[in-house]
């Protein structure tokens, strides 16, 4: 187990919000970054060596311009050239691949015909989840972006909302999406990878217009829109809330999978 040592030259009051947010349960507000900044921490192992841990913060339009647009700027592609990969994919907003033999049952099975419909045309937002992170990888593994034969871990987050599928994290991802267990299985440009499912939250949330700035003349919104929210807030210590699962074990230990990583 890794433990905290000391934080790294950050910008405190950012990391102070984040954790503010975090213990009062209620949602991030989503990055809304023009560069990419690297929040940095020094921890250290059961021996008492130190590790530096630096974690880019990127908006998420830069991953998709890698996509969408085949743009890549130089400072994210710097931080996804060297050293292995931690992908973090939000188990309950997988776009999954519409089958057509699925597709064609569910018609005959409800007595309809297929609708006469106008082609639509084709953009790179509408292709699957897994489509665009295998070809995100495949970038990354050669030049110039990158290189291959590194270690990768896919974390399955809001495993607390997909876990009702009675499968292991490994298992998810093969069932889930095929396309991307498959190419990391096969291992076509090396990667040695692992799956986890993460619940870093613990349950739902309250929205985040429960840390909105109040305005003058409204009433103010109330926080506490679910059971969850109350329940976790209750907890003694926030960082139980978090749960990590990999195969049959579960514990509260984010920093495992940094561990494989750096082996």
């Amino acid at each position: 187990m890794l433990a905290f040592d000391t934080i790294g030259e950050n910008d405190h009051s950012y990391l102070r919000k984040i954790v503010a947010v975090w213990r009062k349960a209620t949602e991030q507000a989503r990055t809304r970054l023009t560069g990419l900044s690297a929040v940095k921490m020094n921890l250290k192992d059961a021996s008492g060596n130190v590790v530096q841990v630096a974690m880019p913060d990127a908006p998420g339009e830069d991953f998709r311009a890698m996509w969408e647009d085949r743009e890549l700027g130089r400072v994210l592609g710097e931080s996804l050239a060297d050293g292995n990969i931690l992908l973090l994919l939000n188990g309950n907003k997988v776009k999954a691949p519409a089958w057509v033999a699925e597709r064609a049952a569910q018609r005959r099975a409800t007595g309809r015909q297929k609708a006469e419909t106008l082609p639509r045309e084709w953009h790179p937002s509408l292709a699957p989840t897994q489509v665009q992170l295998v070809d995100l990888l495949q970038l990354i593994s050669h030049a110039p972006v990158g290189t291959a034969g590194r270690r990768i871990v896919v974390m399955i987050s809001a495993w607390d909302k997909v876990e009702g599928e009675k499968l292991a994290p490994d298992a998810f991802l093969r069932e889930k999406l095929p396309l991307l267990g498959q190419y990391l299985e096969a291992g076509r440009d090396g990667w040695t990878s692992r799956v986890y499912g993460v619940s870093a939250q613990g349950g739902e949330y309250d929205g985040n217009e429960a840390n909105a700035e109040p305005v003058e003349g409204q009433a103010p919104k109330k926080a506490g829109k679910g059971r969850d929210a109350d329940r976790l807030r209750e907890v003694d210590i926030p960082a139980d809330r978090i749960r990590l699962v990999f195969g049959d074990k579960e514990s509260n230990d984010l920093t495992e999978p940094l561990q494989w990583l750096m082996h």
